[in-house]
């Protein structure tokens, strides 16, 4: 089966096949990434794109044979320009099947899913060897035995694996939560980035000018979104903490003497080297050298929760018909659930929210996309889902 972006034609086959009660098996040729790999100079691979840049024309343009003339014309014009043989050869590398270490049975490979979710590679003695995440599952897998790989320790990944699960989410979002829990509760050996969780560190301005120190840097157990006024940045080591906080104070002129990153009483050494405006010394008032620091470090300020209570975030996959609700408050991930009675479930629970920094940073992303929110501030005063999530 060849179409430009087949995972779309493909996805609703697979599910029309499974709804009879078969499993479609066959090959798939995506004419988009083949002309990514014959017109890599280009940008658009769309068949609009295509279609400018080639001089090409249809009068029945999103129509089914007026699309697949266009992509035959699209090809012929590509033997022209490149040749058969390198059109073949792109052809070959795309239909290639994957290369499967030894004691990997290769039929798990025609039942995932080509949705959104995250795949577990487990090694000897079931081994946590990589977590990752993607839309297209089944794709996203099968690249890691390809043969292909940009790196030794992709390659190391590939040869490794012994068992493949997945999970299914409905949408990015679900994926990339999943992913990031699943990380910190196997620890698998080859994800690096997200596993690195147990420390982290904030800045902690004072409420009043007279206080000295005017920052302390805080803890993971201190950083709690209800302080988060008076908190600035995110740092995975205190000296990187520290580091920054150098830097504003080197920046501003201000005083690392009254800011805390030097001990001692009187005018601080800055001041003697003219590198500090001198609140130390009596000749810049309280008042000036607090309302600069804030200015200086107003762009890192974490952000305070912007709603009254819980929402819930919520995601839907045409393609397998699965819908969730991710639970979120004061930028915690409370739960994710699939259905009314779970959901309900969740807002009568009390929970103890624990702040983590990745969390943070996906829904702050997510949220600035069109994300469908569902309010859920009222669920202790007879707030009913019903119709309003699913």
């Amino acid at each position: 089966m060849a179409a430009h972006n087949v995972r779309f034609d493909h996805g609703f086959l697979k599910s029309e096949f499974k709804r009879l009660g078969a499993v479609l098996r066959q090959k798939v040729l995506c004419t988009v990434k083949l002309s990514r790999k014959l017109y890599p100079e280009h940008r658009g691979h769309g068949l609009d794109a295509i279609m400018q840049r080639h001089g090409l024309s249809t009068d029945a343009r999103h129509r089914a044979m007026g699309d697949v003339e266009l992509v035959v014309a699209y090809l012929d014009l590509a033997r022209r320009e490149l040749g058969e043989a390198r059109v073949l050869q792109a052809v070959a590398s795309l239909l290639k099947g994957p290369s499967l270490p030894a004691g990997l049975d290769g039929a798990f490979l025609d039942e995932i899913p080509d949705s959104p979710g995250v795949y577990l590679f487990y090694g000897e003695n079931d081994m946590p060897l990589y977590i990752g995440k993607s839309v297209t599952l089944r794709s996203r897998v099968m690249s890691h035995f390809s043969g292909d790989h940009a790196s030794s320790r992709a390659m190391r990944i590939g040869q490794e694996v012994c068992r493949v699960e997945w999970r299914e989410t409905a949408g990015e979002l679900g994926a990339l939560l999943l992913e990031s829990r699943l990380i910190k509760q196997l620890m698998p050996i080859h994800n690096r980035v997200l596993r690195r969780s147990r420390n982290l560190f904030s800045l902690s301005v004072a409420g009043g000018l007279n206080q000295v120190p005017l920052v302390s840097i805080v803890t993971k157990d201190e950083i709690s979104p209800d302080a988060f006024e008076h908190l600035y940045g995110l740092f995975r080591s205190r000296k990187a903490a520290t580091d920054a906080l150098s830097a504003i104070v080197r920046d501003n002129r201000l005083c690392p003497r009254v800011i805390g990153i030097e001990s001692g009483k009187g005018p601080c050494f800055a001041h003697q080297l003219k590198r500090c405006d001198g609140v130390c010394a009596g000749k810049e008032r309280p008042e000036l050298h607090y309302l600069r620091l804030k200015q200086a470090l107003a762009s890192s300020r974490l952000r305070t929760w912007p709603y009254p209570g819980r929402i819930g975030v919520r995601e839907h996959d045409r393609q397998s018909g699965q819908t969730q609700v991710h639970v979120f408050d004061s930028w915690c991930h409370i739960a994710t659930v699939e259905d009314e009675g779970a959901l309900e479930d969740v807002l009568e629970a009390r929970v103890e929210l624990t702040f983590d920094l990745d969390t943070y940073k996906l829904l702050q992303k997510h949220l600035k996309k069109n994300a469908s929110i569902i309010p859920l501030y009222a669920q202790t005063a007879g707030y009913t889902t019903k119709n309003r999530c699913y």
